[in-house]
């Protein structure tokens, strides 16, 4: 992988008709611009501090 391709373009993608579809969520208190970080459990805001879990179901 090039350095170019490092970055922010791993969390845009293009869909074959042309479209640019964010693969990222944005923070709910900070507002657009600001990206949260994905991490195994949970989605983090590096700004504010926010944090949102991921709600996993487990089988029985």
């Amino acid at each position: 992988m090039s350095q170019k391709e490092r970055g922010l373009w791993k969390l845009y993608s293009v869909t074959p008709d042309g479209k640019l579809v964010r693969n990222v969520s944005f923070c709910p208190i900070c507002g657009p611009g600001y990206i949260m970080a994905k991490h195994q459990d949970r989605y983090t805001c590096g700004r504010c501090g926010y944090t949102s879990f991921i709600s996993e179901k487990k089988p029985r």
